[in-house]
């Protein structure tokens, strides 16, 4: 199973610092399963790639989501 999650920002700043909280998460996973986030100007393109179930593959989707939205939410909070 494979996914490409892209978000454009309005700001490359906002982009940067969205890409710099997720990418740590790269790091950290399980067998099978790799997470590779990048950014170019303001957009940020994770790529999920996973040989192991699919709730696996859905939860690590929905964590990487749930992280981006609260780098965006701290990110928007120290403006």
């Amino acid at each position: 199973m494979e996914a490409t999650i892209t978000i454009e920002y309005d700001d490359e700043k906002l982009a940067k610092g969205v890409s710099s909280a997720v990418s740590p998460d790269n790091y950290k996973t399980p067998l099978g399963l790799t997470v590779t986030t990048k950014r170019k100007d303001r957009k940020v393109t994770t790529e999920i790639k996973s040989e192991d179930k699919m709730a696996t593959f859905i939860a690590t989707i929905d964590d990487l989501l749930f992280c981006v939205s609260l780098a965006e939410k701290t990110l928007f909070a120290v403006r």
